[in-house]
Formats: structure tokens, sequence, C-alpha cells
């Protein structure tokens, strides 16, 4: 690889920006400054430094993000803000990509990464990666319903879904909602808002509270994203 790649791939700078610190002697190579970015390196093997410290090498990203409503879960748009948008200047780069969908009314756990093989294995339907939402939904939700989803609901338009879970947490004698944690193992369109439906309810909010062995931090603020441990990016890669 190119040392200026390199660089540039660990969001060093601009490519302009590291052509100036390649001429300004800044960056080197196993303790050799470097005067041009066409210098090939092992990123495995060779220290890269930049002023003196050294720029670790990293070839796959990922964060947790909590997302908030009326943020869209895309990469771009034009007229509204995007997940993406949510990253600072350091974090942010043109590779990473969020791994399935969250509506625009639905908040909680999305997952951003530049693997593709990763966000492939999580949202094949071959995988069956569970996804675990937390709901307030209309009415009162009767144990029954939990029958319902284990044995696969039938949606209006005649949808036939896998067994799902359905626990009932908790309900509202004032507000008349039920608080209720499902998990599904698709991602049909709107999926638990239409299973509530098929049940005459609707739901009123939605989060995602876990995604395959991922799961979101209780002190992790809508809107705010942290980067995977390394226990967590192993079990992503154990799946």
């Amino acid at each position: 690889m190119r040392v200026d790649k390199f660089l540039h791939d660990m969001n060093v700078g601009t490519r302009t920006q590291i052509r100036k610190l390649t001429r300004d002697g800044q960056i080197s190579v196993n303790g050799e400054a470097v005067k041009s970015g066409r210098v090939k390196i092992d990123p495995d093997q060779d220290e890269v430094q930049l002023s003196g410290e050294v720029v670790q090498y990293q070839k796959h990203f990922y964060f947790i993000v909590n997302k908030p409503i009326g943020v869209l879960t895309a990469t771009e748009d034009r007229k509204q803000k995007t997940v993406m948008e949510l990253f600072n200047k350091n974090d942010r780069r043109p590779d990473l990509f969020p791994v399935g969908r969250l509506d625009k009314n639905t908040e909680g756990l999305l997952l951003i990464t530049n693997n593709g093989e990763i966000g492939h294995r999580l949202l094949s339907p071959e995988h069956h990666v569970d996804k675990v939402y937390e709901a307030t939904v209309t009415g009162q939700i009767s144990e029954g319903a939990a029958a319902k989803f284990a044995n696969g609901l039938t949606l209006k338009d005649g949808t036939q879904l896998k067994p799902a879970g359905l626990k009932v947490k908790e309900y509202s004698n004032l507000e008349k909602t039920t608080t209720v944690e499902v998990t599904i193992s698709e991602g049909k369109y709107h999926q638990v808002r239409r299973m509530f439906g098929a049940l005459g309810e609707r739901v009123l909010r939605l989060r995602r509270v876990k995604f395959g062995p991922l799961e979101l931090d209780v002190g992790l603020l809508p809107g705010h994203y942290r980067a995977l441990t390394d226990e967590e990016i192993v079990n992503l890669e154990n799946l």
C-alpha cells in the first residue's frame, strides 16, 4: 500500500494535506523520513509515524449509534439529516455505512461499519440474527398475544412471519398503553409496527436495544455513538 493511501485511510487528513506533510518531512517509515507519498509499505509490518507519533493501522471500523427519532438511516440525503451526520470529523469516513435500517420514527441501536462481510452476515436470512425492540403499544396486550407471535403472525396483507418473541412488561392504566419487548429474526418493512397492527393496535414508540451480540448502552444518549470494544468485535466476527 502507498503510504499516502495508508494515511488517508487512517483519516490523517486530505490528500492535499498529506502531500504537504510529506514534503515537510513530517512522515516517516520505520524511522526514516519519506519525501514521496508513493513509497510502498506493508501496513502490518512497517511503522508509520506522523510528527513522531505512530499511526496505527486499522482496516475495519465499527460503531454503535443510538439513533434518535427524526434522523434517516442513510449515508446521505439532500433534504434530511442522516445518521452519518452524527459523527465528528475525526470518525466520519466515506466508506462507513449503516447495517440494516431503522425507520425515521424508530430509535435505538444501529451498527455503523465499513466491513461489508459482517454487514451481509448480520442481515442474511440464513443466519437468523435476533433483533430486540422495546415498544409502547396502544391498548392492553395480553399474554395470549405472545402465543400468536411464537406461532408466527400473519400480517394484514397476508405475509406470513417467522416465529417471534413477545414479553409483556407493563400496562399503564392511566395511558391505556402496554410496554413490551419484541424479538424478531427477520427485517421486513416496518415489521414490528405491522405485527401489532395485525392485533388491532398501534406502536407509539419503538426502540431497538439489541442486535445480534450487540446491546445498547444505558448511558449512550440518543444522537451519540461509540466505537465497539475488542470483545464486541470478536463476537461479531464469530457469528
